[in-house]
């Protein structure tokens, strides 16, 4: 007895002096791309559009606009995209218990009873064994000892690939906040723009009018009477992409907030203004950018995932050893629980199955997989600031053709309001004052439309920006 507990107090002391870790300890490479200084600077540059301020969490709150507000906040509780976003989080989160709760003590019961017939010859005898009732009863317990760092391997991929799920959650509401904004600025263009095109549409027919009446006066002829109809009908033809654009946009925002039109905001479809910033767009610099945005996150625990399954693959080369203990009865029901049918046992377990080319495979698939994970980071990396960068420079360019536009528009309301002043005073026709007109209205048009472009571009630089995940952001 005492040489028993001997040997399995120096077979413990054996296992626990063999614990190590295989695989490698997850370090951020030395080589990876957000590690390279041209990538941490400054994103505005010489830009005066933009300035190197922090990125706000709840940039959508810059418009100032309440229903905007309450939008943004029906989407966070109600959007279907994030509910997905938030079971995988749960599920990766209980894959994390479920990794943490392998190995360590295991307990298990069993419980049998039979009536039946053994063979004789089992028990060397040659005569006929009476039949009988049997039972069994045992409680066996263990304990698994991680010697090779396997199971905490498992535990590092676990809780890498749940910080992932949680930064692609996060993804996910930076997306659904600029796709609710979008859809209303989409309901505000739409209906802006259809406003100033009813009104180069009213001019337009106010010209067929006139036209028909120097026709009928024998002062213009039947060409001229034909081309101001063909206008018209042109112009006429270009209003229901304006309705459409907006049923569009309220489509879009019942889709994300999962709600009937009819349940949106008050006065959400009869917005006819844009959503204007009245502020230059901060962007911050770019190592706050590759902090900020979640797919940069998500794309760096997928690698410290890879890492770890280096060793979970390294792991399986080698045995599992663990600690057992048994106590039970076995016997016929009459006679169970006596002395002659009682048994325990105790001592190491050894459970190895002999690696084979297939577990040196594994080992090799999972360091592809680490390089592939690297590759991915990388290349996330660099879109994050390819996105911002390349946004930054159309938002520029946008702004520019804004501004030369307003200029457009500011000459062709001064032409008109000449025009219209020389027409009171008798020196001009109706004719050139409705034409200076619709110069100004056509201008006005070409004008919405490109503010509603830089509404848009700024939506989209705000993704880029990765703002709007964060806690703090929510309305």
């Amino acid at each position: 007895m005492k040489a028993a507990g001997s040997l399995s107090v120096l077979c413990l002391s054996l296992m626990l002096a063999a614990c190590s870790t295989v695989g490698p300890d997850y370090t951020l490479p030395k080589n990876a791309a957000i590690n390279r200084a041209d990538l941490q600077g400054d994103l505005a540059g010489e830009d005066s559009n933009v300035v190197s301020a922090p990125v706000p969490a709840d940039w959508w709150r810059m418009y100032n606009d309440p229903r905007l507000d309450e939008l943004v906040h029906q989407a966070m509780a109600s959007n279907t995209n994030l509910r997905v976003a938030a079971a995988n989080l749960s599920r990766a989160q209980f894959q994390v218990d479920e990794a943490n709760a392998e190995g360590g003590f295991t307990t298990s019961a069993s419980g049998e009873v039979q009536r039946v017939q053994e063979s004789g010859q089992a028990f060397l005898l040659t005569e006929k064994v009476p039949v009988g009732n049997l039972g069994a009863f045992s409680i066996k317990t263990s304990y698994q000892f991680d010697l090779w760092g396997t199971l905490k391997r498992g535990v590092e991929a676990a809780n890498a690939n749940a910080d992932a799920a949680q930064a692609a959650a996060d993804t996910a509401r930076i997306t659904v906040v600029a796709d609710v904004v979008r859809a209303y600025t989409q309901i505000c263009a739409a209906n802006e723009e259809r406003n100033i095109a009813q009104q180069s549409l009213d001019l337009q027919q106010e010209g067929v009018r006139l036209a028909t009446r120097l026709r009928d006066a024998g002062r213009g002829d039947e060409t001229q009477v034909t081309r101001t109809q063909t206008q018209f009908k042109s112009l006429r033809a270009d209003l229901p992409k304006y309705e459409a654009a907006r049923q569009t946009g309220m489509f879009q925002l019942s889709m994300l907030l999962a709600k009937p039109l009819a349940q949106l905001p008050a006065g959400t479809a009869d917005c006819a203004e844009l959503p204007h910033i009245a502020q230059v767009l901060p962007v911050g610099q770019g190592a706050e950018l590759l902090k900020r945005r979640p797919d940069v996150r998500q794309a760096e625990r997928k690698l410290a995932a890879a890492t770890a399954t280096i060793g979970v693959a390294t792991g399986q080369l080698y045995p599992d050893i663990s600690f057992g203990a048994t106590v039970g009865t076995v016997g016929l029901l009459d006679s169970l629980n006596e002395p002659s049918s009682n048994r325990w046992g105790f001592g190491p377990l050894i459970n190895w199955t002999v690696p084979s080319n297939g577990a040196r495979a594994r080992i090799h698939l999972a360091e592809a997989n680490t390089q592939l994970a690297l590759a991915n980071f990388d290349n996330t990396v660099l879109n994050a600031i390819r996105e911002t960068q390349t946004g930054l420079a159309q938002y520029t360019a946008l702004l520019d053709r804004r501004d030369a536009l307003a200029d457009a528009a500011t000459s062709a309301k001064q032409a008109a309001d000449q025009t219209h002043q020389f027409y009171m005073s008798g020196r001009e026709s109706f004719l050139a004052d409705l034409q200076a007109t619709r110069t100004y209205t056509d201008v006005r048009a070409q004008l919405a439309a490109a503010n509603t472009q830089v509404a848009m571009q700024q939506i989209n630089l705000f993704l880029a920006l990765g703002g709007g995940w964060q806690q703090q952001g929510k309305p």
